[in-house]
């Protein structure tokens, strides 16, 4: 079958590499003149299987008053929302019950843990280099209220059977070196050993070198502007150079997936939430992370990439706007600063923004539509890279009428009862 992956991310990147796996004839459409150069560009770089968590969470609307009256808050609001902003804003609301977490924390550790395999395959398969690590993730707890909040995540986390240590001060020490400068500063921490870090922007180039070799096609420099409906199935994709057909459509555009959907009756909830990174060089490899560091208290994830250091955050609600905002810049530089103080050359930071795409459960939206021969590979907001092998393994499962390995429950577009308006 001739597939069109639409979306040259690393989604759809590891999509049209297990298409072509299964003997597909793929081609991928990108609006960029290369993969992995918008959202999976310059990401935090952490593969967090464990710490696969939604933001919609019990506690966080609370939380979310507090973070906006600080100065180096991890969550912006336009005060001018727009009603998709409002919607989407309500929506999340409605998932921060004990309830709403399990149901969603469950459907992606699913995905996650399956990609942890899946991204093995590849590795086995492949001499693949992307500055991969797997050093583990730790989680860094800078007052006592956090590590007693933890009880409520190692509950969950123990329901799920995910591995994790409680770590006091020096056991972060010991998982992180470098902290052994602001030791004072930190109250424990939580440390998930299976998790690993990379680049993702290296992987997705490496891994399109792969769906070379096995035959994908890359057509970059093409805007998608529209899907063509004919009798419930695509017969074409409208683009900037005229229009493109093949047996079935993969949208894996990441938050530009609803605003191509919507006009053919798909209404699926993924809103664009803009976070920041920073990229700096490494000035003292034993005063830098080792692995990924998750500042609890702002909200920045910290990496290690080869000779760099990585750090990504904040959600901002505010649309498709790319401005680059100082304040961010601040507040992901005032993470680096005050806990790997002698990390990195902070003067030469390579400031950057994209925009994830979320769902108001956290839960990507992968599988079938209403039309026979359409697919949607998209929503995985801040773990597109953690759950990108996994999740493009699965769509060239449903493509090829293959079983999936994992259940589909709950992961496809059908669980919002409000996304199919197909008439």
């Amino acid at each position: 079958m001739k597939v069109l992956v639409l979306g040259g991310g690393v989604i759809g990147t590891t999509s049209a590499y297990f298409l072509a796996k299964q003997g597909h004839d793929v081609t991928v459409v990108e609006r960029q003149e290369n993969v992995a150069l918008e959202t999976s560009h310059a990401n935090a770089g952490q593969v967090s299987y464990a710490y696969s968590s939604p933001w919609a969470a019990p506690g966080i609307p609370l939380k979310a008053i507090k973070w906006l009256l600080s100065k180096h808050s991890p969550l912006v609001i336009n005060p001018m929302m727009n009603a998709e902003t409002i919607k989407f804003a309500y929506r999340m609301l409605k998932n921060c019950n004990h309830n709403s977490y399990n149901i969603n924390k469950g459907r992606m550790l699913r995905i996650s843990n399956y990609a942890k395999e899946c991204l093995r395959e590849i590795e086995r398969d492949t001499d693949i280099e992307y500055d991969q690590r797997k050093k583990g993730f730790l989680q860094v707890l800078r007052t006592n209220k956090q590590v007693a909040d933890t009880q409520k995540d190692i509950a969950v986390l123990e329901q799920f059977g995910t591995e994790y240590k409680v770590l006091d001060v020096e056991g972060c020490l010991e998982a992180e070196p470098g902290l052994k400068h602001v030791k004072d500063k930190i109250a424990g921490g939580l440390q998930f050993e299976g998790d690993a870090t990379g680049n993702c922007l290296k992987f997705t180039n490496e891994l399109q070198k792969k769906c070379l070799e096995l035959g994908v096609s890359f057509e970059f420099n093409i805007t998608v502007e529209s899907l063509l409906v004919d009798n419930r199935k695509i017969s074409a994709v409208k683009t900037n150079k005229g229009e493109m057909t093949a047996d079935n459509f993969v949208v894996a555009m990441g938050s530009y997936s609803a605003q191509l959907l919507r006009p053919i009756g798909i209404d699926i909830p993924v809103y664009p939430v803009k976070g920041y990174s920073i990229t700096v060089p490494v000035l003292s490899d034993e005063d830098a992370p080792q692995s990924t560091v998750m500042d609890e208290t702002y909200k920045v994830a910290i990496t290690r990439l080869g000779n760099n250091v990585r750090a990504a955050g904040t959600a901002e609600l505010t649309g498709y706007n790319l401005s680059l905002r100082e304040k961010s810049r601040a507040t992901v530089r005032h993470s680096v600063e005050s806990l790997f103080p002698h990390a990195a050359d902070m003067s030469d930071d390579q400031f950057w923004t994209g925009l994830r795409p979320m769902t108001p459960d956290g839960t990507p939206v992968i599988g079938k539509t209403p039309f026979t021969n359409l697919f949607i590979n998209t929503g995985h907001g801040t773990l597109g890279w953690t759950m990108s092998t996994g999740s493009g393994k699965l769509i060239a499962d449903i493509v090829s009428g293959n079983e999936t390995a994992i259940s589909l429950d709950g992961l496809e577009m059908s669980r919002y009862p409000y996304a199919n308006k197909v008439t």
